[in-house]
């Protein structure tokens, strides 16, 4: 049930977006996600960027993992070039903001809007009765993630558009509810660009992910240059003989076609050039070519992060600075929410 928004909001234009700390991040992750934020924050958009934890435990944590893989986390946003002066970098627990607009926002939102949410379904599997309150609810804890800095614009996946929609009915819902129109804006999604979707290089219809048993079904952003190139030259394609020259030739072939994405991703082509460049040659031409490129490009960003890895101080360092500037813009907005809401004021 989406309100229409009659006052628009007037606020900056600013970007938000959080990556969970679970498991090694991987190309997919890269292309995906922490490219785009670094070419957003190039392009001169104002980003707020966090490692969301407080996200990681809907589901157990094995035993003193957490703050060990929010490092990691860190480390690769900074090595793929997120500048912790010129965008906000933070772990979500460190400003407590969040988590008082969540139970704001729990007052405002609906189950029936939560009941609908399919990413629920999937995770909470046949037994939802024994899922967490957490995992049911955490799609309002991500609308108090973006809108407790006015965020505008979230990069999001296809997998996470519902996610999207229901941050929008919440913000609508609460401006109608508190009679504060245009107070909180209804953030709207960037998907543009390559690398939207990375999949496996074992299987061309499953997406790449962090928790797939084979170690060869992706490139983690840890993997020395060695392993990179050994990956993408067993990486799964097909019989149907040579690359294709077309990119409708190439649509039944999703191992072929997953290829030439991330080759395009990478170079910064369209699949159409990189098929122009690659269409009829043999694959023994295609995988060193894609192997070399991966390479250059994932080598600088695993050197910085074993670098900054080895030296967490410099992380730990980024990452208070981030929680201070990102303290800076949420505190006057929940303090303003306070007062919307009718909260005593000492």
């Amino acid at each position: 049930a989406a309100m229409t928004e009659q006052v628009s909001y007037s606020g900056p234009q600013r970007i938000f977006s959080g990556i969970q700390p679970t498991g090694n991040l991987h190309l997919g992750n890269y292309l995906g996600a922490l490219k785009k934020f670094a070419d957003l924050q190039d392009a001169g958009w104002e980003g707020i960027y966090c490692v969301v934890d407080l996200h990681a435990i809907t589901m157990p944590q094995p035993k003193g993992a957490l703050a060990d893989q929010t490092r990691q986390i860190a480390a690769a946003m900074m090595a793929a070039g997120l500048d912790p002066d010129t965008s906000t970098i933070f772990v979500q627990s460190s400003v407590r903001a969040h988590t008082e607009l969540t139970w704001i926002f729990n007052c405002v939102a609906r189950m029936g809007w939560l009941e609908k949410m399919t990413q629920f379904k999937d995770k909470s599997g046949k037994d939802a009765e024994r899922a967490s309150v957490g995992l049911f609810d955490y799609p309002v804890l991500q609308a108090a993630d973006i809108l407790v800095y006015k965020a505008t614009h979230v990069p999001v996946g296809e997998d996470q558009k519902q996610h999207l929609e229901l941050s929008r009915n919440v913000a609508a819902r609460f401006n109608q509810q508190y009679d504060v129109p245009g107070f909180f804006p209804l953030p709207e999604g960037l998907i543009e660009g390559p690398g939207a979707r990375i999949m496996s290089l074992k299987d061309g219809t499953k997406k790449m992910s962090k928790s797939d048993p084979a170690e060869t079904s992706r490139i983690n952003l840890i993997d020395d240059t060695d392993t990179i190139a050994k990956k993408i030259k067993k990486a799964k394609t097909d019989t149907l003989g040579d690359m294709p020259e077309t990119v409708e030739e190439m649509a039944p072939r999703p191992e072929v076609a997953n290829l030439v994405g991330i080759y395009a991703a990478l170079a910064g082509m369209s699949d159409e050039q990189v098929l122009a460049e690659y269409g009829g040659k043999g694959f023994g031409t295609f995988k060193p070519a894609l192997a070399e490129l991966a390479v250059e490009k994932l080598s600088p960003i695993t050197q910085k992060m074993r670098q900054l890895l080895d030296d967490p101080a410099e992380i730990d360092a980024a990452m208070a600075k981030g929680a201070e500037k990102a303290n800076a813009v949420a505190e006057p907005i929940i303090e303003e929410v306070r007062r919307v809401v009718g909260f005593w004021q000492v």
